[in-house]
């Protein structure tokens, strides 16, 4: 048995490797680019393993290349992805590789004869901001791309051609935040972990998992073909409800190696209070009940953490003021950093990060009044932490459906309606392609099963722009997310420049 497998250089791939080496009678062909340096690392690692690799040289986004790369294999699993900060540096290479690359692999895949099946990652990223009103979401939310995020935008036009393509076995996972080994290099090089909101809910699962789950995909479905209970569907990979925690949480657990806290080394100015991606999955355990991969939670992977990465412990001995002005404040030099924005008056970033500038100048330097879901203070006042985590009580976004019933025509009909649109087709399956009017008038041709995973055509899907203010005001389903970060009175048009600036203008 081949198999294809992209982003053997990344996180995720690189446990995938390891664990889809462990299934015998397998051989594998990885695409890697030339240059990667880390392609040295993957020959050291599986030295013993070499007979059954081939190293396929060159881009996702080369038709060419990834005619090569599929010819003779019976899987693909797709993990290429320019991710942030890098997409943030440089736009063309993630648009090159997360849209116009897998835009290149379903084709390859689409004209093979037979076709290989495709496992395509895509990203919990997508759904875009969240906060305590609706912490929890599943497949079939609507997908909110955050203003400015490349990264986001062109996964999801990436996911969209793999769910409308004529692959016959495909199914769509959407990665969530992962933990993984280089986490701290990551995020200490770039203004990048400004961007996460304290509030903001992130459902993390380590590298290893999410290698395991890979791993098993392929294990089970060669032992038994999983039919329609894994192909032509689309799942949340999460970590479970014990991964399910808030943006401080998690960078608190991070300074608590060097005996500190967020408290200790950040002020409430340094970081977003929305704009960001994330939220807690409701349907988390439908991946896992299929795969069962989920085994580490966040406290095994901190402690696992502190073992390898024990001198960190030194930093215990260092005054916490010194690394908030050296370690932490260095990185207001990045332009990605909220503090850059506001020297730099960066009126579009404030405007999409905080909702303007004098907003970001009230959230000052002391935390007395910033509210933080994990002490119990909400927006609105004191709530109860540990209720909303569990989700029996989850406040669930209204999409029209519910995902669980069957899903008739009437079932489409119901969700353009919310959309401020129309379902045009009367007639066909809910996988053929059907015609749909969305609330400016525009008739697209989209599979039924493409909306119901929360697709809906926006100028994202065309144009580096969002333009969400103005959709939300006749659109219920945006609306209903939109509204819970964004004022109804607001009326910014957020786009890119040809030169990739970030710009906004007002709505007339």
């Amino acid at each position: 048995m081949k198999i294809a497998l992209t982003g053997v250089t990344g996180n995720m791939g690189k446990q995938a490797l390891n664990e889809c080496l462990k299934i015998p009678d397998t051989e594998y062909k990885l695409l890697v680019l030339k240059s990667d340096k880390r392609v040295k690392s993957i020959r050291r690692k599986h030295k013993k393993d070499l007979n059954r690799i081939e190293f396929v040289y060159g881009s996702i986004a080369d038709a060419n290349v990834c005619q090569k790369l599929v010819e003779d294999v019976s899987y693909v699993v797709n993990m290429a992805a320019v991710i942030p900060p890098h997409s943030d540096r440089n736009p063309q290479s993630a648009i090159d590789c997360n849209e116009k690359g897998t835009g290149c692999l379903v084709t390859a895949i689409e004209n093979a004869n037979p076709q290989p099946k495709l496992v395509h990652i895509s990203t919990m990223a997508l759904y875009g901001d969240r906060n305590e009103k609706h912490l929890w979401g599943r497949v079939g939310d609507p997908l909110l791309i955050s203003p400015f995020d490349i990264y986001s935008l062109t996964k999801m036009r990436g996911e969209h051609r793999v769910l409308e393509s004529e692959i016959k076995n495909k199914a769509v996972i959407r990665q969530t935040a992962m933990l993984h080994d280089n986490m701290l290099s990551d995020n200490m090089s770039d203004g990048l972990m400004f961007h996460t909101c304290f509030n903001s809910p992130l459902e993390w699962s380590t590298a290893e998992d999410s290698g395991l789950l890979i791993a098993n995909i392929l294990r089970f479905d060669m032992q038994q073909d999983l039919g329609n209970k894994f192909w032509g569907k689309v799942f949340n990979l999460g970590g479970g409800l014990y991964n399910c925690v808030t943006g401080y949480d998690i960078l608190n657990d991070g300074f608590e190696i060097i005996g500190g806290s967020v408290q200790n080394f950040f002020e409430p100015r340094f970081n977003a209070t929305r704009n960001f991606h994330g939220l807690w999955f409701y349907d988390s355990g439908e991946l896992n009940e299929l795969f069962r991969y989920q085994r580490q939670s966040t406290a095994d992977f901190w402690k696992k953490f502190k073992q390898t990465h024990g001198i960190l412990k030194a930093g215990r001995a260092v005054p916490k003021r010194w690394i908030k002005r050296f370690a932490i404040m260095r990185l207001f030099k990045s332009p990605n950093s909220a503090v850059y924005w506001y020297k730099h008056n960066d009126e579009a970033k404030l405007s999409a990060y905080f909702g303007g500038k004098d907003k970001y100048e009230k959230l000052g330097c002391k935390w007395d009044n910033f509210a933080l879901l994990k002490f119990k203070n909400g927006t609105n006042g004191e709530v109860d932490y540990e209720a909303l985590r569990n989700p029996e009580n989850a406040v669930l976004p209204e999409i029209g459906y519910d995902p669980k019933q069957t899903v008739t025509l009437d079932t489409l009909k119901r969700i353009a309606e919310l959309h401020g649109g129309k379902l045009l087709s009367e007639s066909g399956e809910i996988c053929d392609r059907l015609e749909w009017e969305n609330s400016d008038g525009e008739k697209f041709s989209w599979r039924g099963t493409t909306v119901l995973a929360g697709h809906w055509l926006n100028p994202c899907y065309k144009n580096y722009c969002w333009d969400f203010d103005r959709l939300a005001k006749k659109d219920k389903i945006y609306a209903d997310v939109w509204y819970d970060s964004h004022a109804k009175d607001e009326d910014n048009f957020y786009y890119y420049d040809d030169k990739f600036n970030a710009k906004y203008s007002k709505i007339k």
